[in-house]
């Protein structure tokens, strides 16, 4: 062999080599974790499997609200002990690998050591402020963490920080944008800045869509949980009244009033679902009662591809259909109802709900609340530790010191100078409460009984003073975009404690359907993709 075959077969080994090496060390190395997009299950799935821990989780969605916070404005302040949670979580997980005991705390949940987002109306006793979005609480003390906090934390997730949200839940005046607090600012839709983002859960769901957390948790009084989720793309439970401890929360309508679950995936919403329903002495009327109609084996079980089969849905057309002919909701809707009867559902069209333009047009509705609000936020205020306001007309006068801080000039206060003009449940609170329960008698629930349905269906969120004044369940979950990019929603309502027929019928439309996709936008130079929902940048790896 002469001198000069001998290199060019010595280069080609060396070349080999070099590829079999460069094979094996690639097979080698772990797979990447995508994060984005990723559900409780697959994020639980990582952390057995050594691809993922819970501080890698927290870091990766505080580098998120870093980026992302400053424009969407979807967080008021993150918690400083979120990591050292994320770690005790890390510890719990290898102790429970290693066939220890722990130290008593719940082991192998499906929260266990996932970040999760609060609105900041829902108490946490910790470095967090609960101030509603308003300056007029900041500083103030909780007695007791929330019902629904306590059942969180001894389920492993760990509080990562407090959700923006339309002030004051939305009942400061009716000038105030969705979305906008005082604290906060403006939150905004990520899928279209311009696009109303809803609320008054607005940072809960636009965190959840944007990727900045896992899951979080809303409130309603009339909308607050169906309304952003229908606008941001996710998915939002409002349980039954009582379903949930309100305990610890800034109340509006202790008759209405629910804590609930905002999320990516009806699987994600019912997993935190079932973390947080039960009975609170703190709440113990509403919860002791709701608490017989919890199913043993809780609402996982009711995760049902299957779950549309023999389901009686209701269309309630007027006044909510009225989309012009062709347009991407018309043509959305009509392969929705295809899909729902192809999947076996039984559909009953153009169902009419008596009364439903006086419940949507009475001032039976707002008399109730802005009474109930001024009883109760006081109570609320009267209970905290420490306080830089004592009552109603203590935040009214704040607001008139702080007018530049808190926008008085500009959004004003009426619903609160209203609320405080009330003397307690008297003779025409009374007539409107016994109004609005005729209402819901004779007209949803009658309809409901006569047809036999297992649920009514509704575009977006619109049906919700119907839910609202009966203290019934609702589901919403992506079904489009607009021309836009602006989501829509479908939502789901039924009869109290009706949440496992909802879930079937939600969670199997959602299997079917496939619709959401996360926003894609340039941000802080953050660029989404809807066509992979994973970012460009090498952040979302693991």
């Amino acid at each position: 062999m002469s001198s000069n075959q001998f290199n060019k077969l010595l280069t080609i080994i060396l070349l080999l080599q070099t590829m079999v090496k460069s094979c094996c060390s690639s097979s080698n190395q772990p797979e990447k974790f995508q994060i984005p997009e990723a559900t409780i299950e697959q994020l639980q799935t990582a952390f057995q499997e050594n691809k993922l821990t819970s501080k890698d989780l927290v870091d990766f969605y505080l580098t998120k609200i870093n980026n992302l916070n400053p424009t969407l404005r979807a967080v008021i302040e993150v918690n400083p002990d979120a990591a050292e949670e994320a770690r005790k979580a890390d510890k719990r997980r290898e102790i429970t690998r290693k066939g220890g005991n722990g130290t008593g705390h719940p082991q192998g949940g499906w929260l266990d050591g996932i970040p999760i987002l609060i609105k900041d109306n829902i108490g946490t006793k910790d470095k967090c402020n609960t101030s509603c979005g308003s300056y007029a609480l900041v500083g103030s003390i909780l007695s007791k963490e929330s019902g629904v906090v306590k059942r969180l934390r001894k389920a492993g997730a760990i509080i990562i920080g407090k959700a923006s949200l339309s002030e004051w839940a939305h009942f400061r005046s009716f000038a105030i944008p969705s979305g906008w607090s005082a604290r906060a600012g403006q939150g905004l839709n990520p899928y279209n800045v311009s696009a109303d983002p809803c609320g008054s859960s607005s940072g809960s769901a636009i965190a959840v869509a944007a990727n900045m957390v896992a899951v979080s948790l809303g409130t309603e009084t009339d909308g607050s949980i169906l309304c952003p989720s229908n606008a941001n793309s996710v998915v939002g439970i409002k349980p039954t009244v009582g379903l949930t401890s309100r305990s610890g929360v800034i109340p509006i309508s202790p008759r209405q009033d629910t804590v609930g679950p905002i999320c990516r995936t009806v699987a994600d919403a019912v997993h935190v679902l079932d973390a947080i329903v039960g009975f609170d002495p703190d709440d113990s009327e509403a919860t002791g009662n709701a608490s017989k109609y919890i199913p043993a084996g809780g609402y996982i079980q009711f995760l049902n591809v299957d779950g549309l089969r023999l389901k009686r849905l209701g269309i309630v057309r007027h006044p909510f259909f009225n989309f012009n002919h062709g347009s991407p909701q018309d043509t959305a809707f009509l392969q929705h109802f295809q899909t729902l009867r192809q999947r076996g559902a039984v559909l009953i069209d153009n169902l009419e709900i008596p009364n439903l333009d006086l419940i949507q047009s009475s001032t039976e509705v707002l008399d109730m609340m802005l009474a109930e609000f001024k009883l109760s936020l006081n109570s609320y205020l009267k209970e905290l530790e420490a306080s830089p306001v004592r009552s109603l007309a203590d935040v009214i006068e704040f607001n008139n010191k702080f007018s530049s801080e808190e926008k008085t000039k500009e959004y004003g206060q009426e619903v609160f100078i209203l609320a405080e003009a009330t003397n307690g449940i008297g003779d025409k609170e009374k007539k409107a409460l016994l109004t609005l329960e005729e209402w819901s008698r004779n007209g949803f629930e009658k309809v409901m009984q006569e047809n036999e349905l297992d649920a009514v269906i509704t575009p977006g969120s619109g049906f919700s003073t119907v839910l609202a004044i009966g203290g019934y369940p609702g589901i919403t979950v992506p079904a489009g975009y607009d021309n836009k990019d602006v989501p829509f929603g479908i939502c789901f309502g039924g009869l109290r404690w009706t949440e496992p027929k909802l879930i079937e019928i939600a969670y199997a439309f959602e299997q079917a359907t496939n619709v959401r996709k996360p926003p894609r936008f340039p941000l802080n130079g953050d660029l989404f993709s809807s066509s992979s929902g994973k970012h460009d940048d090498d952040d979302d790896e693991l």
